[in-house]
């Protein structure tokens, strides 16, 4: 055999090792990974070190979509030279660590060799599976995975850890179903595992059972202890049939379809310990599309000169790459990726002395990044981003700039969805007093920040106070823009919430009727500020028949505003329920600590 020295030098850092595993075949494994790996080694210009390895022993395939012949030795001639390594070592005296023998296994194999380059017009190498002569199904049986796993037990995870040291990318095309090759492909390889899956109950039902496998391997067996970050891939998906498309994904539990996205969404919250979480915008953004020529032989789009419009395949897989390639969790919205990568690199260039063009744009991006935990229900972070802002903001502005006041103003809503009105209170005091005193007692910065302030007095039981403040926006309103304008009517509308709270039901009834009939005329009837009012009022009608009774169970033990839902007042009842309040999200921290393996 001619040797071929890989000349690739070592990562300034590890690279990651990526198992692409289906249940059954015809999913489009090879074919997502080898156009992935295409996308992968061009990107920085095409510079980015990326390894192929065909461990279908059985049926290989990636050889097929680049200009490699499938004859020359790979995967199954390297284990066998590490088995034949194992068997004299074995006879020497003296124990050896586990991972110190695998090493010096692979060192005397010399692995390097055994790679070779699949394309040359990007840093695109393949392991192929094996030399595919007249022997290799016979030595392929004579191969015993699981004895030369019980011979040196580190060895797999170490060969992973070299192919890292050379390569940013090393993706695994694992043999489909459940065998041992596959499972030591998706449970001692990986660092992160796609599972590539057609949309039907067999391919679903056999990667539900490989989840809780390779999750409960990481977590049993100490030294497994490492990240596994788990992106489900659905291909071939059919573009032309949305009622049938959206039947697979959401799933019909008369009809008896499971529908994939929640089975995702209950296997990876399992997996994390979340007790549940939503692949909402991930699955809206990555989907696989079936397409033409892309059965194994055929060319590859991301490969070729394929227009990147958003029907193409490219574009699909770009999309999953979104998620894929900064290590973002696929539970993660493809709203808050940039405003992370962005936070990122602006925290890492504060560290290297970065001054005031870099401060500024970094409170925006935390600002921003703020607002999207708010609406996502994740307080304890959107306190973080909005309080690391407000810092930046006042280091660099001072206390009274209005971009100042503004991230004031986000905390402190951050503040009253938390339940901590006192905070939330002394922010918003602070940004009333200065916005009257710069900006009038009339500007629409200024009632907003009454409105707001009246809104947490409420919380906090001091009704008449509130009640005064919200009296006086309503009069600005009114005043300089006419009783039925929607901000006027806005007004009313959070004035009858106070009074619902203070249990003054009959003020408050008679002032929905009239926020009702209001929204009825300038909105329509339908609309959903409407339909609010609607619910509201006959809520407050109902409340009143019951002398008050039903008004002072709802408050007891909490601090819920039952009324007319108002964005703009950051009232409780206008949010979706925030799932770490009640439990069901578990903080885990930083993102990347969210993962199997992570104490």
């Amino acid at each position: 055999m001619e040797t071929h020295r890989l000349s690739l030098p070592p990562l300034d850092e590890p690279g990651e090792v990526v198992t692409f595993h289906s249940h059954k075949g015809g999913a489009g494994r090879t074919m997502a990974l080898a156009n992935l790996a295409v996308l992968l080694a061009r990107r920085d210009n095409a510079t980015v070190p990326t390894l192929m390895v065909d461990w279908d022993l059985e049926a290989p395939g990636l050889h097929h979509y680049f200009r490699t012949s499938g004859e020359g030795p790979g995967v199954l001639e390297l284990f066998e030279a590490c088995r034949d390594q194992l068997l004299r070592r074995s006879r020497l005296p003296g124990a050896r660590d586990d991972a110190d023998l695998a090493q010096a296994v692979l060192d005397a194999v010399g692995w390097e060799q055994y790679v070779v380059r699949a394309d040359h017009s990007r840093p695109l190498y393949l392991l192929r599976a094996g030399r595919l002569d007249a022997s290799h199904a016979e030595r392929l049986a004579r191969l015993d995975w699981e004895a030369l796993f019980a011979a040196c037990p580190a060895l797999f995870r170490v060969f992973a850890a070299n192919l890292a040291r050379r390569f940013r990318h090393v993706l695994v095309d694992s043999r489909a179903g459940r065998n041992d090759s596959a499972g030591i492909c998706t449970t001692l390889l990986p660092t992160k595992l796609v599972l590539v899956f057609t949309p039907n109950r067999q391919h679903l039902e056999g990667l539900d059972a490989l989840v809780q496998r390779a999750t409960a391997w990481r977590r049993s067996h100490e030294d497994e202890q490492r990240p596994l970050l788990i992106y489900p891939l659905p291909s071939r998906i059919e573009m032309d049939d949305p009622a049938q498309r959206a039947l697979w994904r959401r799933g019909d539990v008369q009809r008896g379809v499971p529908g994939y996205q929640p089975l995702f969404e209950r296997l990876l919250a399992q997996a994390y310990g979340h007790a549940r979480m939503s692949l909402e915008s991930y699955f809206d953004e990555v989907q696989v599309q079936q397409s033409r020529g892309l059965s194994a032989g055929e060319h590859l789009p991301a490969g070729g000169q394929e227009d990147g419009d958003r029907f193409s395949v490219t574009r699909a897989f770009e999309a999953f790459l979104a998620w894929f390639e900064g290590g973002y969790c696929p539970w993660q919205s493809r709203a808050e990726i940039p405003l992370v990568t962005a936070v990122q690199q602006g925290r890492a260039a504060m560290e290297q002395g970065g001054g005031r063009g870099v401060a500024l744009p970094l409170a925006r991006d935390l600002a921003r990044l703020a607002a999207l935990y708010r609406r996502e229900g994740q307080l304890e972070r959107a306190a973080a981003c909005a309080e690391e802002s407000l810092a930046l903001h006042v280091l660099m502005l001072g206390d009274e700039h209005g971009d100042t006041l503004a991230s004031k103003a986000v905390l402190a809503e951050v503040l009253y969805e938390q339940g901590k009105f006192e905070e939330a209170r002394l922010q918003q005091e602070a940004v009333l007093e200065a916005r009257e005193r710069m900006q009038g007692a009339g500007a629409a910065a200024t009632l907003e920040a009454s409105t707001a302030l009246a809104a947490t007095l409420a919380q906090l039981g001091q009704f008449p106070e509130a009640l005064a403040l919200q009296d006086a926006v309503i009069d600005s309103h009114e005043r300089l823009l006419g009783g039925e304008h929607l901000a006027t009517v806005d007004s009313l509308a959070v004035r009858a919430d106070i009074l619902v709270h203070a249990e003054e039901l009959e003020q408050a009834g008679t002032l929905l009727e009239r926020v009702m009939t209001l929204r009825t005329r300038l909105l329509g009837a339908e609309h959903a500020d409407t339909v609010r009012t609607r619910k509201a009022l006959a809520q407050a009608r109902t409340r009143l028949k019951d002398g008050g009774r039903a008004v002072r169970e709802s408050h007891h033990g909490c601090h819920q505003i039952v009324g007319v839902e108002q964005p703009r007042a950051a009232y409780r009842a206008a949010h979706p329920p925030r799932l770490d309040e009640q439990g069901e999200l578990a903080d885990d921290g930083e993102l990347s600590e969210t993962r199997i393996g992570m104490r």
